[in-house]
């Protein structure tokens, strides 16, 4: 087991290095001078010069790399070119703790909602609440992330409008903080990000478990007399699980990807928000710093999701 946990830790790590050479690369050959672009009609040789300096861009683009990866080790991703002299790390801390907040709080709801629906299902199958909650399911599944946003934005301004009962449609509130005015603002955006991902796991759930209720072991169990509520959750549940942990590695991977569109329309400040102003202010240490935080949230959800496997199925084990 150790042996095969530190053969996925190497090759994981493999990866984030390989992303970090990506991601340096892609700025290094970007189109346009950003120390130009910070000066603009400001230009001056000198200055131009001492900026260059100072960002370090003036040196071979190998040293620059292996700088950015040195400074990567102490969570240092240099300084923004739109901000300028603001330390990338210090735009993205405050981002941090929000988009974490929302992220977690979403896949608790897709877990919490999506599991039980999906085993529901399963037990009903081909019955009115199968057919009822996969229709739902599908739905859900078919629309686009930022459609369902703007659609519960929608929702929101018709309710108070026909209710009188005002609901804030945008922003959030303290991170980690529970009061009936934070509850508001984070209740929506969180159901909104559970939603989509809910819908897949309740249709994934299903299949497993059907999957599971025709093989032999499923009809031994029963004809034992063991009763129905340990045959599902002690016997099928343990084995259709094991798909669902895949996507469970694949949610925790792409925590900051599928923040993007829902900060953005809700107005949240997380780093998802922090990432798409960076693109369109061509802030390419604000993009690389994020990339490199998406390449870190995926190989921690893929090691997570190996653990689970080694946990789950004694035969994945290996000496």
């Amino acid at each position: 087991m150790l042996r095969l946990l530190i053969k996925r830790l190497i090759g994981l790590l493999f990866v984030v290095l390989c992303v970090t050479f990506i991601t340096f690369i892609m700025g290094y050959l970007a189109p346009g001078d950003p120390i130009k672009g910070m000066l603009g009609e400001h230009y001056d040789p000198a200055l131009y010069a001492q900026l260059q300096h100072q960002y370090g861009l003036d040196a071979p683009w190998y040293q620059q790399y292996f700088k950015f990866l040195s400074d990567l080790l102490h969570l240092d991703f240099g300084y923004s070119y739109h901000y300028q002299g603001e330390n990338v790390w210090d735009l993205l801390k405050a981002g941090v703790p929000v988009s974490l907040e929302l992220a977690l709080w979403g896949i608790l709801v897709t877990w919490l909602i999506g599991v039980p629906a999906g085993i529901l299902a399963a037990v009903r199958a081909n019955g009115w609440l199968d057919t009822t909650t996969m229709s739902v399911v599908l739905v859900l599944y078919a629309l686009p992330q930022f459609v369902l946003a703007v659609l519960a934005q929608l929702a929101i301004i018709w309710q108070a409008k026909w209710s009188g009962v005002s609901w804030p449609v945008s922003n959030w509130g303290t991170p980690w903080q529970y009061s009936w005015s934070d509850i508001q603002l984070k209740l929506i955006p969180i159901l909104v990000y559970g939603a989509v991902s809910c819908a897949f796991v309740a249709r994934l759930t299903r299949t497993s478990m059907l999957e599971v209720f025709g093989q032999d072991y499923i009809r031994t169990a029963r004809a034992k007399g063991l009763r129905e509520r340990t045959v599902i959750y002690s016997h099928a549940l343990r084995n259709a699980v094991i798909p669902l942990i895949s996507y469970l590695g694949y949610s925790l991977g792409t925590l900051i990807i599928s923040l993007f569109f829902i900060e953005k329309i809700f107005n949240i400040p997380g780093v998802g928000t922090i990432a798409l102003n960076a693109i369109g202010d061509r802030d390419y240490p604000v993009i690389q710093a994020t990339t490199v935080l998406a390449a870190v949230t995926v190989v921690i959800g893929n090691l997570v999701s190996d653990i689970l496997y080694i946990v789950i199925d004694p035969r994945i084990r290996t000496d």
